[in-house]
């Protein structure tokens, strides 16, 4: 079986075989394809696409290109979730001990923000202390001792994925649904999971733009999930202002421990209720959607799920009293206000623009080698139908000795969006694919 005819043949239109794709997979990770025939493949599945069975053959050839999770000994079923990816969106924080609290075994594998979205990863580092390289008898002994372990991406799970990715960043080759959901799911498949709730962002802030790209995303991601034995669902949710009133590393996890207390904003512990909910349900730990969504809302108001994202932290090697003392996460000590040019409801926060004025400040990173502040980030002052007066603050910049301020701050009055009436409220959720 040689590689150039495998090219020609999905350059030509036609549909891999599972032999040919486990080939193309095979030679990616032991490096007998070179890089430009790897480079060819990827451009032939950009242009000619992909079908549901051979998206599904090549997520489970990467996923078998590594190491997989052995988590059978464990009681229960183990589910994860998911995102997309978008500004202020601290869910897994929630998630992995919310869920845990009410039973479920959450083994989640996350990572580092990159360009305007930020990462798990980045934020449970500003946690003195917390590990996130965990070795697979490590997070095992955390899944029974704790019900939960956010880690990030093993040299050895997945390592065709890493190649294949990196050549996709330089050729181009990024925007391919059956590429990023085999990326995806690959490395979902080798947690050893038996379901996932995938939240699927969609708007400005998001990789997916329309809601119709963002559920063509999450149906191709489920198709993949289920064929593989995963019981798997999506949401997709808005992402045009940020989630929550916190965008940065530091003050998301704050924002996040005052939400398992039930006392977070809004918006984000609506979708954390949610998301919990449904992993909860397709755990088997609840017979309904409204007995599973009490279940999580208890373990809120009970201080069960705060203590479990506490037990967490410290079988991590952080600082388990951030959890009682969230001011002993260390913010910068500068700050700034990105106040309203004229008086007005607040019908806009774009999303995009706060995300890069956060990463200008030095919370993300513009390539993977970059170093991020942890103590850096954006506060929103006013939410979305807010009515402010002409000066009043809108959003407040946390910054470091003025690094990044200025294209900051222009940033952040770009995304001031103000009206003469407040904006019309939209629902979190705008569809769902099961």
């Amino acid at each position: 079986m040689r590689a150039v005819d495998i090219i020609r043949t999905k350059r030509d239109g036609g549909a891999l075989d599972r032999a040919e794709i486990d080939n193309f997979v095979a030679g990616a990770t032991d490096g007998s394809w070179p890089d430009y025939q790897i480079s060819a493949l990827l451009m032939a599945i950009v242009l000619r696409g992909m079908g549901d069975e051979e998206t599904a053959w090549l997520t489970e050839a990467m996923a078998r290109s590594g190491a997989r999770f052995d988590l059978q000994a464990l009681t229960g079923l183990k589910v994860d979730k998911h995102s997309t990816g978008g500004v202020g969106d601290k869910t897994s924080l929630v998630l992995a001990p919310l869920a845990a609290a009410c039973g479920v075994v959450v083994p989640m594998m996350s990572g580092r923000g990159l360009g305007h979205t930020g990462g798990t990863l980045d934020k449970l580092e500003s946690i003195p202390g917390f590990r996130v390289d965990c070795s697979a008898r490590e997070i095992v002994d955390a899944l029974v001792e704790v019900g939960c372990v956010i880690v990030g991406q093993t040299r050895d799970i997945a390592p065709a994925d890493r190649r294949l990715y990196r050549l996709r960043d330089v050729t181009a080759t990024v925007e391919s649904i059956p590429l990023i959901t085999a990326s995806i799911m690959s490395k979902k498949l080798a947690e050893g999971i038996d379901g996932l709730v995938l939240d699927v962002k969609v708007g400005s802030g998001a990789f997916m733009k329309t809601v119709g790209d963002a559920e063509q995303l999450a149906q191709s991601m489920v198709r993949a999930g289920q064929l593989a034995g995963v019981r798997t669902e999506a949401l997709l949710t808005r992402m045009d202002a940020p989630l929550g009133r916190a965008v940065g590393n530091a003050i998301e996890v704050v924002e996040a421990i005052e939400t398992l207390r039930g006392q977070g904003p809004r918006d984000l512990t609506e979708l954390s209720v949610i998301l919990a909910a449904r992993m909860v349900l397709i755990a088997e730990r609840a017979k309904t959607i409204g007995e599973a969504e009490r279940r999580v809302r208890d373990a809120m108001a009970s201080g069960a799920a705060s203590d479990r994202f506490r037990r967490m932290v410290a079988r991590q090697g952080g600082d388990p009293g951030v959890v009682d003392e969230p001011s002993r996460l260390a913010l910068a000590s500068g700050r700034e206000l990105a106040r309203a040019p004229r008086s007005g409801y607040v019908t806009g926060l774009d999303a995009m623009l706060i995300g890069r004025a956060a990463a200008a400040l030095g919370a993300g990173r513009a390539t993977a080698d970059d170093r991020v502040d942890h103590g850096v980030g954006i506060r929103v002052l006013a939410s979305l139908g807010a009515l402010v007066r002409a000066g009043e603050p809108v959003l407040e910049l946390i910054h470091r000795d003025g690094k990044g301020l200025g294209d900051a701050a222009a940033l952040a009055v770009q995304a001031i969006e103000l009206g003469g009436a407040p904006p019309v409220p939209q629902p979190l959720v705008v569809g769902t694919v099961a």
